[in-house]
């Protein structure tokens, strides 16, 4: 898997601990933890100002410290994600042509086409598929999640949203396989599954056990964070022979219950420093 950059590790750390610390870490204390992930001091401050110019990050100087919080935009995305990245989407269907689906149906003008590559990378980024030219698709449960997200980001009024059920002709795992490249969502759930299957083993075996968490939780939370996005959610029966998302899912839970906790002190321990 490639080397996870800086700026998504400093939103992993902020969306983790300083929301509860008045939305605010000082750049000391991301600099020190960032340390403890192998990113020198150069590369963080690098990316906190990319992530300041994007509007995620927004300066402050309570107490004559320099540091930074979330935007209010940013803390939004942050509280909708802990829903996606926390909790298992699937939905329970014996028969995967009983399954609801959300339709999204856009029309954009060319001269605004910056406004259609923004919708497309947003659906896209949600877990949506593409059904057709201007049509994308995704399980019924996401309905209510597209519908605020697109009002969010000013792009409902180019969107009809329609709920509908599959009728035919074709099979609908044939038409899912299409609309999905869940070959491609498969290979990112096994290589989450080869890097962090030995996580545990090498937490017991460590001697300095918070540190250790959260050199391990911190990179295995910014990996997950992109999957339940990239997954829509489907029923067993429309997925792939060999399908690793259980599996992933598991992993991360067992990991997420055992080290949450230690890795969380040793970052508070640096921040209070």
């Amino acid at each position: 898997m490639a080397e996870l950059a800086p700026r998504r590790l400093i939103l992993t750390l902020y969306g983790l601990y300083a929301r509860d610390e008045h939305n605010w870490m000082s750049v000391g204390s991301v600099v020190r933890l960032m340390g403890d992930l192998g990113v020198d001091s150069a590369g963080v401050r690098s990316s906190i100002s990319r992530l300041k110019r994007r509007g995620v990050l927004v300066a402050m100087k309570p107490e004559r410290a320099a540091g930074y919080a979330l935007s209010e935009s940013a803390l939004e995305v942050l509280r909708e994600g802990d829903t996606r990245i926390f909790d298992r989407r699937q939905v329970d269907a014996a028969d995967g042509s009983a399954v609801g689906f959300v339709l999204v149906v856009f029309s954009i003008p060319e001269s605004e086409r910056e406004k259609r590559h923004t919708l497309r990378t947003t659906l896209a980024g949600m877990g949506f598929g593409t059904a057709a030219p201007g049509v994308w698709v995704a399980p019924g449960h996401l309905r209510d999640e597209v519908g605020r997200t697109l009002r969010r980001r000013g792009l409902s009024s180019y969107v009809d949203l329609f709920t509908a059920h599959h009728e035919g002709f074709s099979a609908l795992p044939e038409r899912v396989a299409r609309w999905w490249d869940l070959d491609g969502i498969n290979a990112r759930y096994t290589e989450f599954l080869d890097q962090f299957s030995d996580a545990q083993a090498r937490w017991k075996r460590c001697e300095n056990a918070p540190r250790t968490a959260f050199e391990i939780y911190v990179p295995m939370l910014t990996v997950w964070r992109r999957l339940p996005y990239l997954d829509p959610g489907l029923p067993p029966d429309l997925l792939p022979e060999g399908w690793n998302g259980g599996r992933a899912a598991d992993l991360f839970g067992d990991l997420d219950a055992l080290l949450r906790a230690p890795a969380r002190e040793h970052a508070l321990t640096a921040i209070h420093a």
